[in-house]
Parts: C-alpha cells; structure tokens; sequence
C-alpha cells in the first residue's frame, strides 16, 4: 500500500524512516539534519561506526545503509544518497531509482512493515519534484509487486503531495 502524508518525517510511528543523506552520512541541511536532530546525538555515533567505502564516502550514491533511529518513533532510520541532478542525462534516474530499491530492500531484509520516504534529491541536490515522484511511485509499484509493506511517501510541502496524489490516483486507476 502507498499512502501520502504532508509533514515532519521524524515524528512518523513506521518501521524505519528514510533519510535523503549525503555520502558521508554525518548529517546536514535539510531533511538529514531533522533526523539526526530528532534521533540525537546517537545516530551520529552509529553512522561515524558505517565503514567507509572509500575516503569521506559511507554510502555512495544510490546505495542505502541503516541504523537504529534511537530517539525517533521509527525503529530504523534507512539513509540513502540520490543524484545531484544536472539535467537528467547523466545518470541521475537510474541513481534515484536505486536510492528506492535498496532502500526497500534493506526495509525488506530487517522486517520492517512499514517505511516512509522524503522526497529524495529535490532539495539543494535540484532533482525536479514531477521526475522525481514519477521514479519513486514507480519503484514502489514495482516492490510492492512481490512485498508486503505500508509505503508512506511524507512531503514537507504541500505543493510536493500533490505531485504525489495525482500519481497514486493515476496508479489506482
């Protein structure tokens, strides 16, 4: 099931909570720096314990790690890095949609039943919020095929849960 919620992805009661973070996944502006405000000092912990994949990079873009969400009501909090978008033509689709397969798939390998998703990449990384949505509904879609899982897709504005309500009545149709 995919379901839209507009407001504060941190004060969300799901299994695990998704978190637009960057490679080196110690924080930042804007929907990363609420969560590791709101799961404290903790999570910065954890995520200074995720192995670095090469120097300043824990998780490469497109890839998903997780920890515990410790002060959040999610139980985990699943960071994954989207593309910095350019024009569309350098790859940035395809890295978005793996932000939301293996995002999914570790929601999937740890028993989560329910996941929330900012809107990934459509902040300072520039990603258009129409392409964007249209990626993330349909890698839902395609997940949910084979999944049991309540998918909330949780938009701070609500020009963003628009985008996202005309795609789920379009899929429902």
């Amino acid at each position: 099931m995919m379901r839209i919620v507009q407001g504060d992805i941190t004060k969300l009661v799901v299994d695990a909570i998704v978190n637009a973070a960057n490679q080196v996944m110690l924080g930042g502006g804007g929907v990363d720096g609420a969560i590791h405000r709101a799961a404290g000092k903790e999570l910065f912990a954890a995520c200074c314990k995720v192995p670095e994949v090469r120097p300043g990079v824990r998780c490469p873009t497109g890839e998903a790690r997780i920890t515990p969400g410790f002060k959040l009501p999610a139980k985990f909090v699943i960071h994954t890095v989207g593309p910095v978008y350019r024009d569309g033509e350098h790859g940035e689709p395809e890295k978005l949609a793996n932000c939301y397969r293996n995002s999914l798939a570790l929601a999937a390998e740890n028993g989560c039943k329910s996941v929330a998703f900012p809107c990934i990449s459509t902040g300072v990384y520039g990603y258009p919020i129409e392409d964007a949505a249209e990626i993330a509904v349909r890698e839902v879609e395609v997940f949910l095929k084979d999944h049991d899982i309540d998918v909330v897709f949780c938009c701070f504005s609500e020009y963003d849960a628009k985008i996202y309500e005309k795609l789920l009545e379009g899929a429902r149709n």
